[in-house]
């Protein structure tokens, strides 16, 4: 099952919106087949694995359960039982309550022994946006920072490129070939004109959406990011729905959502349910990233934090609502800890 784990990995920044899985086959504990979910719409790591060997009377490791329904590619039950596996072992069950655990029991009514839970917390990590859009209806989402050891992220007069090193930056890239969606705020855009694409990257990938919090449609025509390839999507509380010609680019949706209290987690549904977004990375100003913390829509916090002192009157990290008590301070785990090469990374999860 570790040797599946390893394969899952391979489709890293291919896969998505699908999961990323890995197969093992073996006969008298022997591996003799292997595969992996590579591209979404191509063949499942079940069926790379199945055509690599002859697997009849095997043993058959898989990260994440079967599927036994038509999606993009026919039901990978169906291959496994013509195949005339003997068992098969799963890490974890599809999150998809709609078929969870009906790959199990099609394989059980055919006569081939199941096992399932082995490794399933090291599979689970595999697929956290996954899991979470399949169990919530909303995508795992990472908040990517940079600051000075004090906690400042840019100077008084917002002076903030570069804090970090070129390596963290190029680290940045990886971080955003991983997720099905960049998201930022229009000011962000006004202020830096960033691209929010992946570059100088040395694998495959998919390019992420390039998602705008833009509530009164103030974005400039001009923005960069409408001048390269890949689509933009706007969410705003205007009246105005649709592709916006006039915004420089004809590969732009602009999503018109009713204004509520719980408006950018409509964003987040939306993203989940329209564009089938597993996992989003933020990269945003103080303000976005305190209002979408606040809002408990963040699960995962990434600091490259560099070694310099900017001082007090520099710009904070986030933007918090004060506190009275130490008790409601926001708590964090610390899960990883990592030098690239000046710099400091400190990925948490947010404990809510």
């Amino acid at each position: 099952m570790s040797r599946a784990i390893q394969l899952a990995r391979n489709g890293y920044y291919t896969c998505d919106p699908n999961p990323r899985v890995g197969c093992v086959i073996t006969d008298n504990d022997k591996i003799i087949g292997e595969g992996w979910h590579a591209v979404t719409g191509e063949a499942h790591a079940e069926i790379n694995a199945l055509n690599s060997c002859n697997a009849s009377g095997s043993t058959v490791y898989m990260t994440l359960e079967p599927c036994s329904h038509q999606g993009r590619t026919p039901p990978c039950i169906d291959a496994l039982i013509q195949a005339n596996v003997k068992q098969v072992i799963v890490a974890m069950l599809d999150p998809n309550p709609v078929v969870s655990g009906s790959g199990i029991k099609q394989l059980k009514e055919a006569g081939i022994k199941v096992d399932t839970g082995l490794l399933e917390v090291e599979a689970k990590k595999l697929n956290p946006g996954f899991i979470k859009r399949m169990e919530s209806g909303l995508p795992y989402c990472r908040c990517k920072m940079a600051m000075s050891i004090d906690g400042r992220t840019a100077l008084k007069n917002g002076e903030s490129q570069w804090i970090s090193s070129v390596s963290s930056r190029r680290d940045v890239h990886r971080l955003r070939a991983a997720s099905g969606a960049v998201l930022t705020s229009v000011e962000t855009v006004i202020k830096d004109d960033p691209l929010l694409n992946v570059r100088d990257v040395e694998f495959e990938f998919n390019q992420p959406l390039r998602v705008i919090i833009d509530r009164k449609i103030k974005i400039p025509e001009q923005a960069k990011l409408f001048s390269i390839s890949g689509k933009t999507i706007i969410y705003t509380q205007n009246k105005k729905n649709g592709s916006v010609k006039d915004l420089g680019s004809t590969n732009v949706d602009v999503v018109n959502l009713v204004s509520s209290d719980m408006w950018l987690e409509d964003v987040f549904l939306h993203l989940a349910r329209e564009y089938e977004i597993n996992e989003v990375l933020v990269e945003a100003g103080p303000t976005l990233a305190g209002e979408l913390i606040n809002n408990k829509l963040i699960d995962e916090i990434i600091i490259y934090m560099a070694p310099v002192l900017l001082g007090h009157d520099a710009k904070s990290l986030l933007k918090l609502p004060m506190l009275d008590k130490l008790g409601d301070a926001v708590q964090l785990n610390l899960t990883d800890v990592r030098q690239i090469e000046k710099d400091l990374r400190l990925t948490c999860n947010i404990e809510y």
